[in-house]
C-alpha cells in the first residue's frame, strides 16, 4: 500500500513547521523538513566562504550534501534562512534533491505509513499527488512578530526592521522564482493562521488530515 503523503506548505514563520511536526506526531508519521536541506546547502556554500547565490557553487554543495554534518543549531539561525532562500532560487540545487524528498515521502523511513512534509512546493512540485494539502498563510505583522519571538528566545540580537525586511525579501524570492514558486495547489487547504494559536491550528488541521484520510 502506498504511503499517505501530507503536504504543507506556506510562506516562513507562518507556523508552518510547528504544525507539521505536531501532525506527524499525532499520526505516527515521518516528517520532513524540506527547508532543512535547503538550510544545509546555504550554510555548506557559507562554510566554504561561497556566496548562496551563485548558481556553480550552490549545486555543487546540493550534489555532495551530507546532513548529518549540521546540527539542528546550524541549520536555525537567521543567516541560514536567508541563505536557505537563495539557493532554493536556483533551478538546479532543487533538481539535486527533488528525488530525495520524493523518495522519502512515498517510502517513509522506519516502515512508517505517511509522511508530513513542509516547504514551498510540496503540494505543487515535490508530491502533487499528496493525499491532504495545507498551505498556510499568516499576515507579515504576526510573522515578524513571531520570528522576533523565535530568535529571542535563542538569545539572538533582533532589530525589528531587519527581520521584517528579511521575509519581506525571503517572500519574494520564493514567490517570485521561476522555477517551482510558493503558491498554493489548486487541491490545497488554505489556513490563515494569524489570528489562531497554535493548538487552534493543529485542531483544525488535524481535522482536516483526518477527514482526507480515512
Amino acid at each position: 500500500m502506498s504511503a499517505i503523503i501530507v503536504a504543507i506548505d506556506g510562506s516562513a514563520a507562518s507556523g508552518k513547521g510547528t504544525l507539521a511536526k505536531r501532525l506527524a506526531a499525532h499520526f505516527d508519521f515521518a516528517y520532513l523538513d524540506s527547508g532543512s536541506l535547503y538550510r544545509a546547502i546555504g550554510v555548506a556554500v557559507l562554510r566554504k566562504g561561497g556566496d548562496p547565490t551563485n548558481a556553480a557553487q550552490s549545486v555543487a554543495a546540493a550534489q555532495t550534501l551530507d546532513i548529518a554534518q549540521f546540527t539542528p543549531a546550524d541549520l536555525r539561525t537567521e543567516a541560514a534562512g536567508v541563505a536557505a532562500s537563495q539557493v532554493a532560487a536556483i533551478p538546479a540545487v532543487r533538481a539535486a534533491i527533488l528525488q530525495f524528498q520524493r523518495d522519502y515521502a512515498h517510502t517513509p523511513p522506519q516502515g512508517k505509513k505517511g509522511v508530513v512534509i513542509d516547504g514551498r512546493d510540496i503540494g505543487t512540485v515535490v508530491c502533487p499527488d499528496a493525499q491532504a494539502k495545507i498551505f498556510v498563510s499568516a499576515s507579515l505583522d504576526v510573522r515578524v512578530d513571531r520570528r522576533i519571538k523565535e530568535l529571542r528566545a535563542k538569545g539572538e540580537l533582533v532589530i525589528e526592521a531587519r527581520v521584517r525586511a528579511d521575509l519581506e525579501a525571503r517572500d519574494a524570492r520564493d514567490s517570485g522564482r521561476s522555477v517551482a514558486p510558493m503558491k498554493p495547489a489548486e487541491d490545497a487547504w488554505q489556513l490563515d493562521t494569524s489570528a489562531l494559536n497554535a493548538d487552534e491550528v493543529f485542531d483544525l488541521s488535524r481535522k482536516f488530515v483526518a477527514s482526507k484520510i480515512a
